[in-house]
């Protein structure tokens, strides 16, 4: 009898999205992060769909959406008229967003379907350098607004078994999200505070010797690290990392590691 091979196991991406659009017109400040989500694809491989937990969307309950055709939700302001006529017209998939509603109540964790609402720039951003064409079909998933991140943690063990099914599961915000401290100058001002956490966060996220339980505690914790609270004033642009982290489970990889608008950004692939 042939031998059953082991089905190999989608990956789990944490990114940067970036500055509200400004990725997608080039904006200098964001070239690394541009040139890093146009090439990460060839580590992905060809998922059949794509779940993505984004940083702009909070709700009461994790919340999915269930649309066939879901539009863009535009939610930056200030910016020039063509950041209002972008387009990524992927398909939802109602079928993938059943089944995650599905898994996380069966975990416990009461979930709800939205089918008008749209992808948030958290979305569209990343997946139309990533995935120009639009093809592959999405869902989104909302962060709790409780923005406990033990939840959040819960939330990606509750779903890790889509991964058997090649579904690509991004965790979309920004491991850095200080507004009042971002650059748009060519100036690489040395920033010991960023540079602290984002070592930190590194040596959390990617240390093989770490025991699983031991990385979830400290991530829980991520409030007590060195300059956390100026990294992140407000948490939810780190908590798809925590999603992540419980989806996987294991220790990730580092796939980027530069500057966006000056400040030191790290990107985590689990394989």
């Amino acid at each position: 009898m042939p031998v059953k091979m082991k089905q190999q196991q989608a990956p789990v991406l944490y990114l940067p999205h970036g500055g509200g659009p400004l990725p997608l017109f080039g904006e200098k400040g964001h070239g690394a992060m541009i040139r890093f989500l146009q090439s990460i694809p060839a580590e992905l491989g060809a998922p059949d769909a794509i779940l993505l937990i984004s940083a702009h969307w909070e709700e009461r309950l994790p919340t999915i959406t269930a649309g066939a055709n879901p539009a863009l939700v535009y939610d930056y302001y200030g910016f020039p008229a063509e950041a209002y006529q972008i387009e990524y017209p992927a398909p939802g998939e109602p079928q993938l967003a059943a089944r995650v509603h599905q898994l996380l109540n069966d975990r416990g964790l009461k979930a709800q379907l939205d089918e008008k609402r749209g992808f948030d720039h958290g979305l569209f951003v990343p997946l139309k350098l990533m995935y120009p064409d639009a093809a592959i079909p999405c869902v989104q998933l909302s962060l709790l607004q409780s923005l406990d991140p033990g939840e959040h943690i819960q939330i990606g063990k509750a779903l890790s078994s889509l991964r058997a099914d090649n579904i690509l599961t991004i965790g979309s915000g920004f491991s850095f999200h200080n507004m009042q401290a971002f650059s748009f100058s060519d100036n690489q001002v040395p920033d010991k505070e960023n540079d602290s956490f984002d070592q930190w966060l590194q040596d959390i996220c990617s240390d093989p010797g770490l025991e699983a339980d031991e990385r979830e505690k400290k991530l829980i914790a991520w409030e007590k690290a060195e300059h956390a609270r100026y990294c992140h004033p407000r948490e939810e642009h780190l908590l798809p990392l925590h999603v992540c982290l419980g989806m996987a489970g294991t220790a990730a990889k580092v796939v980027f590691n530069d500057f966006i608008l000056g400040k030191r950004a790290t990107a985590f692939l689990w394989l």
